[in-house]
Formats: C-alpha cells, sequence, structure tokens
C-alpha cells in the first residue's frame, strides 16, 4: 500500500501558506519567503526524491500548473513536471499539465489511489483537500515545517471540526533560523 504523506509550511498560530504568499489577501501573506533556510530547502528536495506522484487541491493544482510547467533543469521542477498528479476537484473539467489526472471524491477515490501500484504520494498545502483527508483518516504521515512566528489569522489547516485526531511524533529536527520539522503518524 502507498503512503499519503502531507507537507506543510506553518506558523505556530496554525496559519499555512504556500511560498508565494497569494493564497488569501492577508497583510503579512508570503511571511515563508522570509525565511531562507539551506536546511529546508534540501529537506524539500530529498521529500520529493523519495515519492512517486503529488496529491493537489484545486487551488494547489491551478497554482502549479501555472509555475512549473515553464521550469526545468533543477531538483525541483523535473521530478515535479515528469511524475503523476491527481487533483481533487469537483469543478475541474480538464487538466492539461503533463500527467495529471482528475479524482472527484476523496474518501473513494483516494483510497484507491492509495491501493493501487506504485510509490509513495506527497501532498503539498492544499488545506481544503487535506482537512477531507484527514476527516476520512487517509492520511499515513503529516510533516509540519513551523516557522517561528504568530501572523494573527489566515488560512488554518486545523478549523473548529471537533475531531479529535492523535499522532506519534516520528521524528523532529530543529533547522536554522528557529525552524522546526517535525513529522507524525496518525494514530488509529
Amino acid at each position: 500500500m502507498r503512503k499519503l504523506i502531507v507537507t506543510e509550511f506553518i506558523t505556530l498560530d496554525g496559519v499555512i501558506e504556500a511560498p508565494g504568499g497569494n493564497e488569501t489577501p492577508h497583510p503579512h501573506a508570503g511571511w515563508q519567503f522570509t525565511y531562507d533556510s539551506p536546511e529546508v530547502g534540501r529537506y524539500k528536495i530529498e521529500e520529493l526524491s523519495r515519492v512517486d506522484a503529488l496529491l493537489l487541491g484545486r487551488n494547489t493544482y491551478e497554482g502549479f500548473a501555472a509555475y512549473w510547467p515553464g521550469q526545468s533543469g533543477n531538483e525541483f521542477a523535473d521530478p515535479i513536471n515528469k511524475m503523476p498528479k491527481y487533483v481533487v476537484s469537483k469543478s475541474l473539467q480538464k487538466v492539461e499539465w503533463h500527467n495529471s489526472h482528475i479524482l472527484r471524491d476523496v474518501a473513494s477515490e483516494v483510497a484507491e489511489l492509495k491501493e493501487s501500484e506504485g510509490g509513495d504520494i506527497l501532498v503539498y498545502g492544499s488545506a481544503t483537500l487535506v482537512k477531507a483527508l484527514l476527516h476520512h483518516d487517509l492520511i499515513d504521515e503529516l510533516r509540519l515545517i513551523i516557522y517561528p512566528l504568530s501572523i494573527g489569522g489566515g488560512l488554518k489547516l486545523f478549523d473548529d471540526s471537533r475531531e479529535l485526531k492523535k499522532f506519534a511524533l516520528k521524528q523532529s529536527r530543529a533547522v536554522d533560523k528557529g525552524i522546526l520539522i517535525l513529522e507524525y503518524e496518525p494514530l488509529r
């Protein structure tokens, strides 16, 4: 069975954001860019090198598809452009980025994807999708890269769903600039 790994950049107050910082009209958008961390960069390259596919929500997919196809010749662009990409969306009618596929139902189709042949699957960002994956107990590993700041609101990974989810710490590491990399496995 393939593992489903979620990876997120997150603040101390639980706000998640992609490096571009344009997901929400927040006054502190782009906070992740202010932390140039070679150690986090190496971690992200190694993380990508150990998976065979990406699973993305519609918003993250559209942001990636607008940028990555025009990139090449580095340790991020080449693998991302080659590997299979699965986007969970009820509204997208087609996907044009090379090797992309639409999934309509989180619970059944992601479970089937996990049972299919191949290596592990990585989820970048995709807050709405990750909330659904958490709800359906489909995540096998949760990787949080915690930045030492709070920005007072924004897009949250964990909302007030009142669902109890427990995790075991698999690995922790403090890196440069006060950033923590925490890897958790759900307790089921």
